[in-house]
């Protein structure tokens, strides 16, 4: 149960001072607030507001977002001039590919950059300056947060407190279901993989006469997700990853760059950046396989034989997903598919249609679906058989059934009194006077 203002200061953070000369000259400017000494003018404030307004259209009627946009222009400011904030924990490369998207879906709402530019009476580089300054204030401020608040844990007492004095108040979990799943991709024809070897070959011979690895992985790889970023995927959970691309990963010293690496998605070169414990921060060149000429009734054979042998009681769902299932996931979870659930339930209305069809053919637990060919909004398609694990009725929230959604909603009300509590302590350091709005 977050609080409005949660909300509202996630929008204005995501907000940028954007606003054309020609617009700009338009507003008579005066000082709407002064926070030590930094000022917010009225241009600044309607600029804000503006941009909310554009990306939530549903705002426009309501008439308190002015003032609930000057209250967060002020409490940012009052954190990034009295907290302590070490900005070293920003991911420069993490920064850049927000900036870059952010960027992308700004200008494309022009037909030139010339347009764009015209428009905010000022250059794209420094749209592009003012963007990420903005951006990396937002993540300083959101890991100072987390940072402040790592430690706040609530009771038991706590929760069923909450929940006595709030139970007429929390919402009606609609109808969900725990579902497993084993995934196959489609084996890939002789040809393909030939083929992709041949090109990650000639990248790897590139790579070792001296090019640059960012580049290559600009120019070659076949990853929608990184090849732009210069091929970096970030940090990486151990475990999240491809198990060979995981053991391929782990033994590399940081700057090396594997040998070739097969994956169900192609080859790889694999450039290890640092590792942790628990996570690796990697790039990749992927070459991918050519998937339009699989193996697909093979495929659905394997699967209906999966599907009798745990029906027939020869094996269980889960010792199958975790010897056949392609999603690394779900398989170590003997197919259990996450949610944000502790229990792993989906509200039906939030599962994809295709994938709501199938669910809803399945009737008790330990119903398991025939093979379906599942065609994702991005990746390759593949085949899956699905389990009910369980399906639960809607139902009033309550602490019997829901207490770990209970529990996640009393710690983030507490979270958020506790930052309130915090912003308000700053807020005495500094001297803070506003205008109406």
């Amino acid at each position: 149960m977050k609080k409005v203002m949660t909300t509202v200061c996630a929008l204005i953070l995501l907000c940028m001072p954007f606003i054309s000369g020609t617009a700009a000259a338009a507003i008579a400017d005066r000082i709407v607030a002064v926070i030590g000494n930094e000022v917010v003018l009225q241009s600044e404030l309607d600029e804000r507001v503006l941009m909310t307004h554009m990306q939530y259209p549903e705002s426009k009627g309501d008439k308190t977002i002015p003032e609930k946009v000057l209250n967060s222009l002020i409490d940012q400011k009052v954190i990034l001039a009295k907290a302590k904030i070490d900005s070293t924990g920003i991911d420069d490369a993490a920064l850049e590919g927000i900036v870059g998207e952010r960027m992308k879906v700004l200008a494309s709402r022009f037909s030139s950059r010339e347009e764009m530019e015209s428009k905010f009476g000022k250059s794209s580089l420094v749209i592009r300056r003012e963007l990420r300054q903005e951006i990396k204030n937002q993540q300083l401020i959101e890991s100072l947060r987390r940072k402040k608040l790592a430690g706040v844990t609530v009771t038991h007492e706590e929760a069923m407190a909450f929940f006595e004095a709030n139970k007429s108040r929390l919402p009606v979990i609609p109808e969900g279901v725990s579902v497993s799943q084993i995934l196959k991709y489609p084996d890939v024809s002789a040809e393909s993989r030939s083929g992709a070897k041949a090109m990650i070959g000639n990248v790897q011979a590139e790579l070792k006469g001296g090019a640059d690895f960012g580049a290559l992985a600009k120019k070659y790889s076949q990853d929608p997700g990184s090849a732009q970023l210069g091929g970096d995927l970030g940090y990486v959970q151990k475990g999240e990853l491809i198990q060979s691309f995981e053991n391929a990963a782990y033994g590399l010293k940081e700057g090396q760059v594997s040998d070739i690496v097969e994956t169900r998605y192609g080859f790889h070169l694999i450039q290890l950046l640092n590792k942790e414990v628990n996570s690796l921060h990697v790039r990749h060149i992927l070459i991918a396989f050519d998937r339009s000429r699989s193996d697909a009734a093979g495929t659905i054979g394997q699967l209906r034989s999966i599907r009798a042998d745990v029906l027939a009681g020869k094996a269980t769902f889960a010792e199958m997903a975790g010897k056949y299932s392609d999603d690394p996931v779900s398989a170590r979870l003997g197919g259990a598919i996450l949610s944000a659930s502790s229990k792993n339930v989906f509200q039906l209305s939030t599962l994809r249609p295709q994938l709501r069809e199938v669910i809803g053919t399945l009737k008790q637990s330990g119903d398991i679906s025939e093979p379906v060919k599942v065609d994702p909004p991005q990746g390759d398609s593949f085949y899956a058989i699905f389990r009910l694990n369980e399906k639960i009725g809607a139902h009033q929230l309550n602490p019997r059934q829901d207490y770990a959604l209970l529990e996640e909603i009393v710690l983030e009300n507490k979270r958020q009194r506790l930052y309130e509590e915090w912003l308000q302590e700053l807020r005495k350091e500094v001297t803070v006077r506003k205008s109406d709005v």
